[in-house]
C-alpha cells in the first residue's frame, strides 16, 4: 500500500501558495486564517487565568460529602439542631499505658486538652463531653432516694481521696464502655463540631484542625499518655495531608509521558508543544474554579492530572497526523490542516464522550462528587480549544523535526507487500480474518460471562474497617481499632429518631415500641451496644429496687417513669419531650453491617405504618454511611445506563451506522464488567470514591476506539479491504492508541503508591482501563468489524465524503 494514493483527497502540497486557504470547513477558515489572533487570544487567557489560579483552595465540608436530599439525611437535617454531636463528631481518647483513668496527673492532662479543645473555634461547645464537662454525670440510689451530679466534682483536688471520689463517681455515671474504656485504662473526650465557625461564618479549615490535633497529640504524648483521634475531620485533614502527595505523582506522569512521548517521536519541539497544551489546559481549569466560585476537594483535586492525561492523548493524536504529512513532503500548515479535518470531529465526539462520562456523576446525589462532575466536564471542554484547536495552530507554526518526520515516514513505509508489514501491525491485522476474529469473540464472550458472575459479589459500600480513604496501617485506622477494641460505643454509630405528640417521649407505650427496635437490633452480630430512654428506664427501676434485675423492666407507673426522665441525659430526648433518640454502636460501618440494620429498621417501621409515633432513619456517622449506600447503589446502575446510552448517540451521529457503533461499544462494555470483577478480587466497594471510576472508564476508554474506527471506516467506504483498511488505521492512529494506553496506564498505576486508598484504588482501576480499552480496540474491535463491517457484508451504500471531515462523513 502506498500512502500518497490512500490519502489522495489530501495531496502533497510542499509550497504553501498553491494551498487554497479558503478550503475547508468555515470553522478550519476561521481559525487557520487567523492564526496570530488564536494563540494571542490563547495567550492572554493563560496570563489571566494563571493569575485566578493561585486563588483555588482545598477544603471539604461535611454535608458536601453526603446524599443531602436522601430522606434518611433529610431526617438527620430536618432534627440536626436538636442532634448535635451526631454527625461531624471528633473523639479523642486519652489512654495512660502504665495505669488507669483514675490518676491525678493523668486527669489533669484531660482537662488540658478538654480546655484546648473547648476554645478551639467551630466547636459546639454546649454539646461537648469529657470526664471534666459539667453534662456528665453520675445518679444513685440512696437512703434519700436517686441523687446525682458531675463525674468531676466542684471541690475535686487532686488528692488521693478526691480521685478515689472520681472513681465512685465512674462507676455510677454509666460511662464505662461509653466515654470511659472497659479497661479503665482511656477516657474519651468528645467533641462535635458546627458547620462553620459561628464567630465568622466561615467554614471549618480542616488542615488547620489536623494540625491542631496532631500538636495536642505530640504535646501530650511526652508527658507520658497515648493519643488516639477519630472523626470525619481527622480523616479529610490527614487526606489533605497526603493531597500534598498528588503533586509529586502528578510530576511523575508528566515526565513519564513526555518522555515515552519524546522516544516514539524524536522531535523535542512538538513534543514540548503537546505537554505545553496540556499544561495550558490544566492552568485554565485551576483558574476557572475560583472563578466561577467553585474550589478543589479531596476528591476533585486528581481531576487536573487526568484533564492532563486526556490532553495528552488527544495531543499525541494530532501531532502523529502532522508528523506523518511534513514527512511525505507536505507544508507544516497544510499538514496542520488536514490533521484538523481529519481528527477534529473524531477528538470532538471522543472529548464529549469524556464529558458525557463526568457529566453523567451529576446522577449520584452527593454533592463533592457532583462538583467533581463539574470540575472535570470544565477540564475537558477546555481541552476541546486548546488540544483540537492550539495544538495543531502552535504545529503549523513550528512542524517537526527532520529527524522525527524521517522516522515517523520509515516507521509507516510498510511497502507493498503482505509480507513487509510491520509484524505487531500485522499480528493485529489478523483479527480482521475469520478464524482470529472467531477466536477473539469467543474469548470475549466467555471472560464477559465469568466477569458477569462474579461481578455479582460486588458490595455496594466500605469493605474494611475505619477510614476507606486512608491504608488499613495509616495512624488514623490504628487509632480506630483502638477505640473499636476499647468502646462499646465506637465511633460508628447510628442513630434512630422517634418522634412523638409533645411530652410523650416517656409515656409506657412508646419506650415499650423503642424497647421493642432496641431488643432487635441487639440480635445483629454487628451491634456491640444500644442505648435509649427506654434502657434508662430499665436500669432505674433495677436501681431503684435495690439493684434486683428481677425488677429489670419498664416501668408501668407513669410517675415513676417521670421521675425517672427529669433525670435522664438530654441526649435521649429533646427539650419538648417530643423527639427520642436511640444510639446503635456498630463493630464497623462495613456494607454487610449497615445493611444488617437497615434491614431490621424497615421491617420494624413496615410492621407499624398509621400509629403516631414516628420511627425515623438515621443519624450519626454509620446511619449517614448507610443513606450514602442507598444513593450509590441506585446511582450505579442510572450511572450506567445514562453514560452508554450517551456514548452510543455520540458514535451513531459520529459513525452513522449503528453496526460501527456495537464495534465501538461492545468492548468497552466488556471492560466495564472485567473491571467489577477486579474489584470484586481486590475487595474494593463501589463507593464515593470508587463510583466516578466506571463512567471515567467508558468515556474515556472509547476515545481509542473513535480514533481507531474513523479512519478503518474511511478506508472501507473508499472501497478498501478491511484488511488494508484496519492497517492504515494503525498506522495512522492505532500507534498512538498503543502509545497512551500504556503510557496513561503506567501513570495512573504509580498512584497505588500513595498514602490514600482511594487514590490508590483508582490508579488501580483506571490503569486496568486504560489498557483493557486499548487491548479492545485493537483486538475486539476488528474482530467484531469482520463480521459486522465487512465489505462484502455492507449493504450501505458509500457516503461521499467532503473536505471539511474526510474520515467521518
Amino acid at each position: 500500500m502506498n500512502h500518497d494514493n490512500t490519502l489522495a483527497e489530501h495531496p502533497v502540497i510542499r509550497d504553501i501558495n498553491k494551498f487554497d486557504r479558503n478550503s475547508g470547513s468555515l470553522g478550519e477558515r476561521v481559525l487557520f486564517n487567523n492564526r496570530f489572533w488564536v494563540v494571542a487570544v490563547c495567550a492572554l487567557l493563560t496570563i489571566v487565568l494563571g493569575y485566578k489560579a493561585f486563588g483555588v483552595t482545598l477544603n471539604a465540608a461535611f454535608e458536601k460529602m453526603i446524599p443531602t436530599s436522601h430522606p434518611y439525611v433529610a431526617n438527620y437535617l430536618a432534627n440536626k439542631s436538636q442532634l448535635s454531636g451526631l454527625g461531624n463528631t471528633l473523639r479523642i481518647s486519652v489512654e495512660n499505658p502504665k495505669g488507669t483513668i483514675y490518676d491525678a496527673a493523668y486527669l489533669d492532662i484531660v482537662k488540658k486538652i478538654t480546655d484546648e479543645m473547648f476554645l478551639y473555634p467551630g466547636v459546639d461547645r454546649p454539646y461537648m463531653k469529657s470526664l471534666w464537662t459539667p453534662a456528665v454525670r453520675w445518679t444513685g440510689v440512696t437512703e434519700e432516694g436517686l441523687d446525682g451530679g458531675p463525674v468531676i466534682p466542684d471541690d475535686y483536688s487532686g488528692s488521693p481521696e478526691s480521685v478515689a471520689q472520681v472513681r465512685i463517681n465512674v462507676e455510677r455515671s454509666g460511662e464505662i464502655g461509653q466515654l470511659v474504656a472497659g479497661n479503665l485504662k482511656s477516657s474519651i473526650v468528645l467533641v462535635p463540631l458546627q458547620d462553620k465557625v459561628a464567630d465568622t461564618g466561615e467554614r471549618i479549615d480542616y488542615r488547620k484542625l489536623s494540625n491542631k490535633l496532631e500538636e495536642i497529640r505530640t504535646k501530650y504524648e511526652k508527658n507520658g499518655v497515648r493519643i488516639h483521634i477519630v472523626g470525619f475531620g481527622k480523616v479529610v485533614g490527614d487526606l489533605m495531608d497526603g493531597l500534598r502527595q498528588v503533586l509529586i505523582f502528578f510530576l511523575i506522569a508528566a515526565a513519564f509521558c513526555t518522555g515515552v512521548l519524546y522516544w516514539y517521536t524524536r522531535c523535542g519541539r512538538s513534543t514540548l508543544l503537546v505537554v505545553l497544551c496540556s499544561l495550558v489546559a490544566v492552568v485554565w481549569l485551576l483558574g476557572l474554579l475560583p472563578t466561577l466560585g467553585f474550589e478543589l476537594d479531596p476528591y476533585s483535586v486528581l481531576v487536573p492530572f487526568l484533564v492532563f492525561a486526556i490532553g495528552m492523548s488527544h495531543g499525541a493524536q494530532k501531532m502523529n497526523g502532522i508528523m506523518q504529512d511534513i514527512a511525505r513532503g507536505t507544508h507544516k500548515l497544510v499538514a496542520a490542516r488536514y490533521t484538523f479535518r481529519r481528527l477534529f470531529l473524531a477528538g470532538l465526539t471522543a472529548l464529549l464522550a469524556d464529558v458525557v462520562g463526568f457529566a453523567v456523576l451529576m446522577v449520584i446525589d452527593i454533592r463533592v462528587i457532583q462538583d467533581l462532575a463539574i470540575t472535570a466536564s470544565i477540564g475537558v471542554g477546555v481541552l476541546i480549544f486548546t488540544n483540537l484547536v492550539l495544538l495543531p495552530i502552535l504545529l503549523s507554526y513550528t512542524g517537526v523535526s527532520e529527524q522525527g518526520a524521517r522516522r515517523s515516514l520509515l516507521a509507516n513505509d510498510d511497502g507493498d507487500a503482505e509480507h513487509s508489514k510491520h509484524k505487531f501491525w500485522a499480528f493485529l491485522d489478523l483479527f480482521t480474518r475469520r478464524r482470529p476474529a472467531t477466536i477473539a469473540l469467543v474469548a470475549a464472550v466467555a471472560l464477559g460471562v465469568a466477569a458477569s458472575l462474579v461481578s455479582l459479589k460486588l458490595k455496594i459500600g466500605d469493605t474494611g474497617a475505619g477510614a476507606p480513604e486512608l491504608r488499613a496501617e495509616s495512624r488514623y485506622n490504628q487509632d480506630n481499632a483502638f477505640m473499636v477494641a476499647n468502646y462499646a460505643a465506637s465511633s460508628d454509630t447510628y442513630v434512630v429518631m422517634i418522634k412523638t405528640p409533645e411530652f410523650a417521649c416517656g409515656l409506657y407505650g412508646t419506650l415499650l415500641d423503642v424497647d421493642d427496635l432496641e431488643s432487635q437490633l441487639r440480635l445483629l452480630p454487628g451491634v456491640e451496644a444500644t442505648n435509649s430512654l427506654a434502657t434508662l428506664a430499665r436500669q432505674a427501676s433495677a436501681g431503684l429496687n435495690e439493684g434486683n434485675l428481677k425488677w429489670y423492666e419498664i416501668p408501668r407507673s407513669q410517675d415513676l417513669l417521670n421521675a425517672i426522665v427529669t433525670r435522664a441525659p438530654r441526649e435521649l430526648f429533646n427539650q419538648n419531650c417530643n423527639l427520642l433518640t436511640l444510639y446503635v454502636s456498630l463493630k464497623d460501618h462495613k456494607a454487610d453491617t449497615l445493611n444488617d440494620v437497615v434491614q431490621v429498621f424497615e421491617n420494624f417501621v413496615k410492621d407499624r405504618k398509621g400509629t403516631e409515633i414516628k420511627f425515623l432513619s438515621a443519624a450519626g456517622n454509620a446511619g449517614i454511611e448507610a443513606a450514602t449506600n442507598i444513593v450509590v447503589k441506585r446511582a450505579n446502575v442510572e450511572m450506567l445506563l445514562l453514560v452508554y446510552g450517551a456514548v452510543i448517540a455520540l458514535a451513531f451521529i459520529t459513525f452513522r451506522s449503528w453496526k460501527a457503533v456495537i464495534c465501538a461499544v461492545l468492548p468497552l462494555m466488556l471492560t466495564s464488567a472485567l473491571c467489577e470483577a477486579l474489584m470484586v478480587y481486590l475487595d474494593i466497594g463501589v463507593k464515593v470514591a470508587t463510583l466516578p471510576v466506571i463512567a471515567l472508564g467508558v468515556g474515556i476508554g472509547v476515545d481509542y476506539a473513535l480514533y481507531v474506527l474513523t479512519v478503518t471506516l474511511s478506508r472501507l467506504r473508499q472501497g478498501a479491504s478491511l484488511s488494508d483498511a484496519y492497517y492504515q488505521a494503525l498506522l495512522f492512529t492505532g500507534k498512538v492508541v498503543v502509545l497512551t494506553g500504556i503510557t496513561l496506564g503506567v501513570a495512573v498505576a504509580t498512584w497505588t503508591f500513595s498514602p490514600i486508598k482511594f487514590q490508590a484504588d483508582m490508579g488501580i482501576l483506571l490503569a486496568f482501563m486504560f489498557v483493557w480499552n486499548m487491548l479492545g480496540a485493537l483486538i475486539l474491535l476488528p474482530a467484531l468489524c469482520h463480521f459486522l463491517l465487512s465489505p462484502a457484508r455492507r449493504k450501505e451504500p458509500v457516503v461521499q465524503r467532503n473536505q471539511a471531515s474526510t474520515y467521518l462523513q
